[in-house]
């Protein structure tokens, strides 16, 4: 009873593995007929709409940024305001300009943060050469050189800035002041009625004195008149030779005026 079944069992087998054999494809070989799908692909996924509700929702909680912050006096103003000076700020006003006028060297140095100790000996270091240290808010002095011929140094005046004057031009003397005092930065000068930058100022320093100049002038004279004099006592013949040299020098060539 048991054999039959054992048969039909290797039957099917051996059945089985050459229908395997022939219907799985051989290494190169490609089959005669393909199936393609035709038509778009069917999209399962709607984005459903929000409920009323969840719109008005989304609609009042939606973040709005900030409006950016313009900085004041970026932009100039469309309306201009008319504002009176004040008593003070006149008399500041006639103090500098009488400073303007009275000092032949106005320089102006911003000060980065220097403390009291700092700048009374920077005062005392200057005020040996001369020079002195003025404060004037920025306002009063922008006001002031707005109507005058020094409005080309308003820019210089941003931030904390301090005036260093002398009735006469010490530029030599101050740089070499303030090369103690690292916290106060050079930013120009009016010089002789003259606007130096910080580089021009150092340059200017480099000149000879108006002392050294002049001596310089009085021995160049002084050697071009003795010079004279000593030729002058000379025999009469060499000088009337020096001058006939020196006629023949100045008077046209020979060969010049053929050419003409």
């Amino acid at each position: 009873m048991e054999q039959p079944h054992y048969l039909r069992h290797v039957f099917l087998s051996k059945m089985a593995a050459t229908l395997c054999v022939k219907l799985l494809p051989k290494p190169g070989w490609l089959p005669l007929t393909q199936s393609v799908r035709h038509g778009s692909k069917a999209v399962t996924r709607h984005r459903k709409p929000l409920h009323i509700l969840k719109q008005k929702l989304v609609a009042v909680t939606k973040y709005i940024p900030p409006a950016r912050v313009v900085p004041p006096g970026a932009y100039p103003s469309q309306t201009k305001q008319v504002q009176e000076d004040s008593a003070l700020m006149l008399l500041m006003k006639r103090e500098l300009e009488k400073l303007f006028q009275d000092c032949k060297m106005v320089a102006v140095v911003q000060n980065n943060a220097s403390n009291a100790a700092d700048m009374m000996s920077l005062k005392h270091r200057l005020y040996k050469h001369g020079v002195t240290i003025k404060f004037f808010p920025n306002q009063v002095v922008r006001s002031f050189l707005k109507d005058s011929i020094y409005c080309n140094m308003a820019p210089l005046f941003i931030g904390p800035t301090v005036l260093f004057v002398s009735k006469e031009p010490k530029v030599k003397e101050m740089l070499t002041s303030l090369r103690s005092s690292p916290q106060m930065t050079l930013l120009g000068a009016c010089v002789d009625n003259t606007l130096l930058s910080a580089e021009g100022l150092v340059n200017y320093s480099k000149l000879p004195s108006v002392t050294v100049v002049q001596g310089q002038l009085v021995s160049g004279l002084a050697m071009l008149t003795s010079h004279t004099a000593s030729m002058l006592q000379r025999h009469p013949a060499h000088l009337s030779a020096l001058l006939r040299q020196h006629v023949k020098q100045q008077s046209p060539a020979p060969e010049a005026e053929e050419a003409t």
